[in-house]
């Protein structure tokens, strides 16, 4: 393989100028990494949880655990400005404090659907921004529907489809 500088010299006739060259990013054949939906986290701070049927149609309500809700303003009756940006596009909708039970506003819906959430998907909420007027998360969606391949082997050696009972 080539190696090149990170700089390249760019000439403009009367001008002549350096640029840096953005570093080139290997394709992993993974449509969910290259497409930016999985990452590493950051050190913020973070909550995982699994959906449950509340959090998806037809109820739509998604509350945020204690550990995070310690995390976010305690806006009492007024709701704050929240932004959940996930892969490329980010939803807006509101988040509201202890009166409302720390919960997302009725726009989390066109998040669920947007990305077709369902009950036993996966969600890491990552707090990006935090202040008595917006909270701004970075979620990742871990999809509850494995692949058979990756589903465990019963004692026969066929996949089942029946949870494994750890302990």
């Amino acid at each position: 393989m080539e190696s090149r500088s990170s700089f390249e010299r760019v000439s403009n006739h009367k001008h002549s100028y350096s640029t840096m060259k953005q570093p080139e990013i290997e394709i992993s054949g993974i449509p969910e990494i290259d497409n930016g939906e999985y990452w590493p986290l950051s050190g913020k701070p973070y909550v995982d949880l699994i959906l449950t049927k509340t959090g998806v149609k037809p109820i739509y309500s998604m509350y945020l655990p204690k550990k995070m809700t310690s995390e976010l303003p305690s806006a009492g009756a007024r709701a704050v400005s929240a932004v959940l940006t996930c892969g490329q596009k980010k939803w807006d909708m509101f988040y509201g404090g202890v009166k409302s039970g720390h919960k997302f506003s009725i726009e989390w819906r066109k998040f669920v659907d947007d990305n077709n959430l369902k009950e036993g998907d996966g969600l890491v909420f990552e707090l990006l921004e935090c202040s008595a007027s917006k909270i701004h998360f970075r979620v990742q969606i871990l999809r509850g529907d494995f692949p058979a391949e990756l589903k465990p082997e019963d004692e026969e050696g066929a996949n089942s489809d029946n949870p494994i009972l750890l302990g």
